[in-house]
Order: C-alpha cells, then structure tokens, then sequence
C-alpha cells in the first residue's frame, strides 16, 4: 500500500507540474505565437481562454471526483490535457489556438483539483504537512523556470514545442496514476448536476472576462452586463444547490463553520493578493528603471519560496492550520500596507522590496494552509467539492479583484499613476484586513481531523 501511495504521489506531482508550468510558459512565448499566426490582436485570447476553463472548471472536477473517484478523474483529466497539447502544437491559426487552450484549461484544472483531493485521501495530516516540501519544489520549478523555457523554445524549435513537452510527461502521469490511485465505485443514486454545472460556468465565465480583458472590464456597457451576468447566475446557483438532490457544491460543505470561513478567507486573500499582482509592476516602475524593477520583484518571489519552503518544517512543530491561515493574512495585510504607502512616496524601494516580500509569504502560507486544512477537515465524501470550492474561490477572487481594482483607480483618480496605485493597494490592504478578522480560529490540532 505505502509504494502504491508513492506511485500516486508522483504521478500527482507530475500533473500538477504540468498544469502550473502551462500558463506561464505559454506566456512567454506570447510574442512568437503572434509572428507566426500574423496575430496582431486577440493573443490575450490565448491566455484568458486556458484561465477561463481552469477556473471555472475547479469545482466541477471536485465533484466528478468524489462521485466516480479519483482515479477515473485524474486518468481523464491527462488524457484531455495531452490531447489539447497536441491540438495547441498542431493549430493552424489564432481560432484554433484559443479553443486548443481552453481545453487545456479544463484538463489542467482536473490536474490541480484532483491532486489535492486525492493526496487527502491517501495520507494523514503530518504526512500532508511533511510532503508540502516536494509540492514546494513543483511550484518552485515551475515558477522560475516556465518563462525562460518558454522563452527559450518559442527562439528555438519554435513556439509549438511549448505544447509538445507535454505529451511524453503526460504518459508517465496517466501510468502512475492508475496504478496508484484507488479506484472507487460510483456512487448509488447520485448524479453530476449538469443545471448547476452550466450556472457555475456561466457565472465564472462573467467574471474571468471582467478580469482578463481590460476592454471589458472598462467598457460602460460590457462592464454592468458581465456584472449582472455573474450576480444573476450566481444567485441562481445558490438556489439550485439548496434545492437539488445531488447538487454540485453540497451546502453541508458550509455547514462546517471553520470550513465556510476558509472559502471566504480565500476568495478575499485572493482578492487582495491575487487581484494586484498585475499593479506590482507599475508600483516598481514608478521609481526605478526596468532593471531594478525586475529585481525588486525578486523580492515577491522569494518571500513565496522561502515561507514555502519554512512551511513544511515549522507546521510539523506546529501543526495548527487555522493559526498558519492567520499568519498569512496578517503578513499579507502588512505587506499590501507597505506597498500602498511605497506608491504614495513614488516607489520607495526601501519599502516596497519588504512589502512584496510579506505578500510573496502571504501567499505561500495561506495557499499551503487552508489546502491542508480542507484536506484533512474535510468529509471524505465531500473531499473533492471541499477542495474545489477552496481553489475556485482565491482564483475567482483574484481574478474579479483585478477588475474592480483597475475600475476603482480609474474612477478615483483617472489613471494608474502614483494616486490610484495607492488607491489599488489600500483598497486591498482593507479586504485582506477583512479576511484576517473572518479567518477561522481553530483552538487546537485536535478540532481537525480527517475522519468524516
């Protein structure tokens, strides 16, 4: 059983890997995929399509998974994923590219969400803890090394090798996997909830173009329709899952307070730190040429490897996730705080460095904190809707805070310049201050445990 587990870790690695390098090699290799498709415009496309499905698609993958199990969910997520590689490599224009990505986005999410669920199913809480180190090393390898392999393949071979990696990792992943992961039966008279399904993506949908595309995100019309699009359906959703018999996010999910506290604490976190990563930049230009910004945003990156890293080492000490959870709001509110001032003063770097750093950390413990604290809480039955609702919360977040960021400074100030980037972070400083108020407070390691 233990060498069936470490077979289905490492093929879990090696999914995740490959979901997380995908957008940010992508990315990089954005200016040759132009070139050679004579696209001008329309290569935000390229990105926001993959972000759109991997969003939207995180919760419904959880719950493919807790009906027909992980096994079945992982095995399907790969296959889809390597078939939209293959389609991405082999697309003849930028059409074809977008509607390759957006299936990749969906194999991915399935990648991301069924890991989590699955690595909570096969070990306990201080083994989840002990092996953050090796997912640390995943996130870390794909960070810093997925723009300049993109980069570097798109000035080689060419772009389209970006997508052709894939292919011999994902046959490990796919053998791994089904060797490793349990197999679960379906279970008796519950059905995936298709209604629910198309309302979530309908909602998402909403906000991830609110979020990536700033023609809509600003435009007097598109802008309230997307925003009554997203209430709408999301009210809608709601209704339903309260309603149905199999729904597609259980509300017993939130019937565990520390539970319904962590999605929100995510949604906000995301909010705060993922909604002003595009603005980072334009703080660090304001008193600094290309150069020292490049390094001052070093600082983010470190502060997310070194707390990734610490991580695994202090919370084995000590083990309590809630506190770990708070920590990180607290470092994240500090570090937004430092950041808003540092734009009103033009840039300071003696402050900014320290402030991207805190929110680099931030990140790092609240992302590692509450997945450990959904997968070990979490019911068995409800482990991958659980874990869904969590990731599809701090993506959503970050993606309708960059939004409304960018419409705040703009209405505010008129711009992006020092007075509405000042405006962007104290107004982030106050959502994350929120999020350290509502963060659940679980007492003792004993008020969370794995069994159902």
């Amino acid at each position: 059983m233990h060498a069936s587990r470490n077979l289905a870790f490492a093929g879990l690695l090696l999914g995740m890997a490959m979901a997380q390098l995908d957008g940010l090699i992508v990315t990089a290799a954005l200016p040759s995929i132009g070139a050679d498709l004579h696209a001008r415009t329309g290569l935000v496309a390229v990105t926001a399509a993959g972000l759109l499905t991997l969003t939207v698609a995180t919760p419904l993958h959880g719950r493919f998974g807790d009906l027909y199990g992980r096994r079945v969910s992982f095995a399907g997520s790969v296959l889809v994923f390597a078939a939209a590689s293959a389609w991405c490599a082999a697309a003849p224009g930028l059409g074809s590219l977008v509607a390759a990505r957006a299936l990749q986005g969906l194999g991915g999410s399935g990648l991301i969400v069924t890991a989590m669920s699955a690595l909570g199913e096969l070990f306990e809480r201080d083994e989840l803890v002990r092996r953050q180190g090796w997912q640390t090393a995943v996130f870390a390898a794909a960070t810093l090394g997925g723009p300049p392999l993109g980069g570097l393949l798109a000035a080689g071979p060419g772009w389209r090798w970006i997508f052709l990696v894939n292919l011999p990792l994902c046959v490990p992943a796919l053998v791994l996997g089904l060797c490793g992961l349990p197999a679960k039966p379906p279970r008796a008279g519950e059905k995936f909830d298709v209604g629910s399904s198309l309302l979530l993506v309908a909602a998402g949908s909403a906000v991830v173009a609110l979020g990536t595309v700033d023609a809509l995100a600003h435009s007097p019309l598109w802008t309230p329709m997307l925003a009554g699009t997203a209430v709408a359906t999301g009210f809608l959703f709601v209704r339903r899952q309260r309603r149905a018999k199999s729904p597609l996010i259980s509300p017993k999910v939130f019937a565990d307070a520390v539970l319904a506290r962590a999605v929100l604490v995510n949604g906000l976190a995301g909010a705060a730190l993922y909604g002003t990563f595009t603005y980072v930049a334009l703080v660090a230009a304001l008193g600094a040429d290309a150069a020292v910004t490049g390094l001052l945003l070093v600082a983010m990156t470190a502060g997310q490897l070194a707390l990734s890293a610490s991580f695994a080492a202090l919370a084995r000490r000590h083990p309590e996730m809630a506190a770990w959870g708070r920590f990180g709001c607290l470092a994240g509110t500090a570090g937004l705080a430092a950041i808003a001032v540092a734009a009103a003063l033009g840039g300071s770097p003696w402050l900014l460095a320290p402030g991207l750093f805190a929110i680099g950390a931030a990140f790092a413990v609240c992302t590692s904190a509450y997945t450990v604290l959904g997968q070990t809480r979490a019911r068995r039955d409800l482990l991958g809707v659980t874990l869904g609702s969590l990731t599809f919360a701090r993506q959503a977040g970050g993606l309708a805070g960059a939004a409304v960021f960018g419409w705040l400074a703009l209405a505010t100030t008129g711009g992006l310049g020092a007075a509405g980037l000042t405006v962007v972070f104290g107004a982030a400083t106050a959502i994350m201050l929120v999020a350290c108020v509502t963060a659940p407070a679980v007492t003792s390691p004993a008020a969370v445990s794995s069994s159902s």
